[in-house]
């Protein structure tokens, strides 16, 4: 057997293996509609991610989390993911586990730095040639003055 975890029971972030054992899940009942297999099932997921004891990221990369998740981090540093679309346990927990893994994603990702350039010279020569010809053609619509 090789040192590399099983698929099922890591998280994928990029480069980034999460294992499944760093995450605490909690379930509850699920409102809304459903009829008596709402009053009697626990099929709401709510997943714990501790961000900060997460060996997986450094700290950069944990403050980047932070700052662009921290609507879902509570004041210990635990990201929070509720789940109840689906009618079992078993999806919702799935359906939690990609949402962490869709959120972790998105937050981790860097938009390219934008490099200044300036305004091509044909560009600013087609724009003054087009606001002049603009203007004559205004001009000409002008009524004769008393002059001509």
């Amino acid at each position: 057997m090789s040192g590399e975890p099983d698929a099922a029971d890591v998280l994928v972030v990029g480069r980034h293996h999460i294992p499944l054992s760093e995450l605490r899940f909690t379930f509850s009942r699920s409102g809304g509609p459903g009829g008596q297999n709402v009053n009697k099932v626990n099929t709401r997921v709510t997943l714990h991610f501790d961000l900060d004891g997460c060996e997986v990221f450094d700290e950069q990369q944990k403050r980047r989390i932070q700052s662009r998740l921290r609507r879902r981090i509570d004041k210990s540093g635990v990201l929070r993911i509720i789940s109840s679309r689906h009618r079992t346990q078993l999806a919702n927990r799935q359906a939690a586990i990609e949402r962490l893994g869709e959120l972790l994603t998105a937050a981790l990702h860097r938009d390219p730095t934008r490099r200044p350039t300036s305004i091509p010279r044909s560009a600013v020569r087609r724009r003054l040639n087009e606001k002049s010809r603009r203007s004559q053609t205004k001009q000409q619509r002008r009524r004769p003055s008393a002059d001509d």
